[in-house]
């Protein structure tokens, strides 16, 4: 009879599987590591990556802001040169009205006062100021037949269209005459006859001054 002892071989072949155990667990330790490793290279990639997205997002936005900024600072440049130049044409336009005020002013002024010294003419009349005229005052109408050469004037002042005039006439009924016209004139009016005295001439002419207010 034969006897196999088999016990020696049982204990190879266990410590041969306590190798092989051994050595797979070796391989998950060193896995594990790794796998974290690679778990947290990943995740720090996609943190950079996300902030790198929010970077250029903010970065976008303020290329829009930056935009609108020099928008708005172009269209204020813009208005400003707009209000300028309207300033300018406003000092033109005054300026203009100003000179036009001073030619049509006491130029229309004279003018008036030359056609109602004029033979066969007379003073510019509104018809109802005239009816007004002839209404309140019928014993001071205008003498068509009246010769403006019986007076002539000497000075003409105007200072805050308040009028001065000084002249000499043949009498004083051409005194009246003429302040009678001024006061019918739509240019005219407060007219004031000023006190006068008869020149030593040998023409016996008489000095007049006459103070008025003129309109225009």
């Amino acid at each position: 009879m034969i006897r196999v002892n088999l016990l020696p071989h049982k204990k190879k072949a266990e410590r041969g599987k306590v190798k092989i155990e051994s050595a797979s667990s070796g391989q998950r330790w060193v896995a594990i590591p790794a796998v974290l490793l690679l778990l947290e290279a990943g995740g720090f990639t996609a943190y950079q990556y996300s902030k790198k997205s929010d970077i250029d997002q903010l970065n976008a936005t303020n290329t829009a802001q930056n935009a609108k900024i020099a928008q708005i600072q172009q269209l204020v440049t813009q208005h400003q040169a707009v209000k300028d130049q309207l300033k300018k044409l406003q000092e033109r336009e005054d300026a203009i009205n100003q000179l036009k005020a001073a030619q049509n002013g006491p130029t229309s002024a004279i003018l008036e006062l030359a056609q109602l010294m004029t033979p066969g003419k007379g003073p510019t009349v509104d018809p109802e100021r005239a009816k007004r005229f002839q209404k309140d005052r019928p014993l001071e109408q205008i003498n068509l037949n009246w010769d403006s050469k019986r007076l002539w004037l000497t000075e003409y002042q105007e200072q805050d269209r308040t009028v001065k005039i000084d002249g000499f006439a043949k009498d004083s009924k051409d005194v009246t005459e003429f302040a009678t016209r001024l006061n019918a004139s739509s240019y005219f009016y407060d007219v004031v006859l000023l006190p006068g005295k008869k020149e030593d001439t040998t023409d016996g002419l008489v000095s007049f001054g006459v103070q008025l207010k003129v309109r225009y």
